[in-house]
């Protein structure tokens, strides 16, 4: 194992969690933010310290699909090349001001090393039903968050106004519905650690736990990517942030905690209950379900007057062009390496 090449893997890894925090912050934190329940600097508190809890506890179940779930990774070249490929990706994308799906990016870039692979060694390397079942994951969680947020909703509103004909003062419920959306804000940063830390270092997962034991690797990666992650919310997290709590459809309390205990149901379900049945967790796309949450109480509200769709379509247009953009990225770039250098 090259000392070098493992050293700057890991110094990219540190950078796709800057990035990832940079955009995806906003995810778990824009219900809170819209709704006024906290301000930009407390809610990305909250996020980071939840966000780190989730990686630490919990990362290491996606980032076991990652290391070797999806595609195999076989060496050290890989997984710095899958690296690569998903930072040029999310900061092409970041720089343009497109909202993107850093766990589609880091899904794509590992599929591109798998294709690369059967191309240089006629190895099929990856797993066809595994890929089978992540891609299903990000057509249910979104629907899925959006349902649930809905109906959410609906029970929420009922209780406030069971509360209110009971004699309870508004300013008490409002003050509940804070507390109850700070909660769903921990929450969702939790599950928002526990999912997408494998986005940014769990192609090193299998080539890290070749040189120290698996839960010293899982843990050292854990908090590298953590630390990325709330670095990158607290340094470019406010303009997603602002984008996703404003721009896509108008939250108050109600609507704010609806969105995010749903979206923080979703996402956690998505990486561990799968864990248990399938022995690895779906990389779900957390901005897909936060946005599908916020999408589905502003329609259950507003209705479609009440949503922005502009900012809906682009989000459903990077979903489109993710995944293949960046496995041809990383594609193009392992077959290079292989010529080149011959490895």
């Amino acid at each position: 194992m090259d000392p070098l090449v493992m050293v700057i893997g890991l110094v990219l890894a540190v950078y796709i969690a800057w990035a990832i925090g940079s955009n995806d912050a906003a995810n778990p934190t824009n219900t809170a933010v819209g709704s006024g329940a906290l301000g930009l600097k407390a809610a990305l508190i909250v996020f980071s310290l939840s966000a780190f809890a989730g990686a630490v506890l919990q990362g290491w179940m996606v980032m076991k699909t990652f290391g070797g779930g999806v595609v195999r990774i076989r060496d050290l070249y890989d997984a710095v090349i899958a690296t690569v490929a998903t930072a040029l990706w999310v900061t092409i994308s970041s720089l343009y001001g497109m909202p993107i799906s850093t766990t589609h990016s880091a899904v794509g870039s590992v599929l591109g090393i798998g294709l690369a692979s059967y191309l240089i060694r006629g190895a099929v390397d990856m797993n066809v039903a595994v890929v089978a079942n992540v891609v299903a994951s990000w057509i249910t969680s979104p629907l899925g968050s959006m349902g649930l947020a809905a109906g959410m909703y609906l029970l929420t509103r009922r209780f406030v106004k069971y509360l209110i004909t009971r004699g309870v003062r508004r300013e008490d419920v409002e003050r509940l519905l804070r507390y109850l959306i700070v909660a769903s804000l921990a929450y969702s940063a939790y599950s928002f650690g526990a999912n997408d830390v494998g986005n940014a270092t769990g192609v090193y997962y299998v080539v890290v736990g070749n040189v120290a034991s698996e839960a010293v690797a899982r843990l050292a990666l854990a908090i590298i990517g953590a630390v990325g992650i709330a670095v990158g919310g607290f340094t470019l997290g406010r303009r997603v942030i602002e984008t996703v709590a404003y721009r896509l459809t108008k939250l108050d309390l109600v609507t704010g905690f609806s969105a995010g205990i749903s979206n923080a149901l979703i996402v956690w379900l998505f990486t561990t209950v799968p864990t248990y049945i399938l022995g690895y967790g779906m990389p779900v796309s957390t901005t897909h379900a936060s946005v599908s949450a916020v999408l589905g109480v502003g329609l259950v509200k507003h209705g479609l007057r009440g949503v922005k769709w502009s900012t809906f379509l682009r989000i459903v247009l990077s979903w489109v062009l993710t995944v293949p953009l960046t496995a041809a990225l990383s594609l193009s770039i392992r077959v290079l390496v292989s010529y080149t250098l011959g490895v």
